[in-house]
């Protein structure tokens, strides 16, 4: 099982890939998002998932399906992404133990509280931004590919 930091760096790549290389809205394939990050498919399916029951990605069926952005890149915070990978984790209420009660828990929450602000500062269209600016490449917007 991954930690809850390990889902949501997955989760920030795969969302930041898909902002990235999606252009006129075409879908962006889990092949290749894990061939662009080294990440194993398998591992990133299922956050994948829990990201399109969000709402912050769209499935696209087909043979050139894939994912694309459920909403606006200026639209989505780093907190929804952060939320989106916080659903599948066991509560922290299923734990026992006084010294996890009394002192583990309070400490995880006011850090969470913390990172929740941080993450509300930040959009994805941002991260799109820092990525431009450090010389990163998007992908031309050539001709769609359509068939009837």
């Amino acid at each position: 099982m991954h930690s809850v930091r390990d889902r949501t760096a997955t989760a920030l790549i795969i969302m930041l890939d898909v902002a990235f290389h999606s252009i006129a809205g075409r879908p962006v394939s889990t092949i290749d998002i894990a061939d662009r990050s080294g990440l194993a498919r398998r591992g990133i399916e299922p956050i994948v998932q829990a990201l399109a029951r969000s709402g912050l990605l769209q499935g696209i069926r087909g043979p050139h399906g894939g994912y694309r952005l459920g909403h606006p890149a200026g639209e989505i915070l780093l907190a929804d992404i952060y939320r989106a990978t916080m659903h599948d984790d066991v509560p922290a209420e299923r734990r026992r133990g006084t010294l996890f009660n009394t002192v583990v828990r309070p400490f995880l929450d006011q850090m969470e509280g913390l990172l929740t602000h941080e993450y509300s500062k930040v959009t994805l269209h941002d991260f799109v931004r820092q990525a431009e600016t450090r010389g990163l490449q998007r992908p031309a917007a050539g001709p769609g590919c359509f068939s009837i």
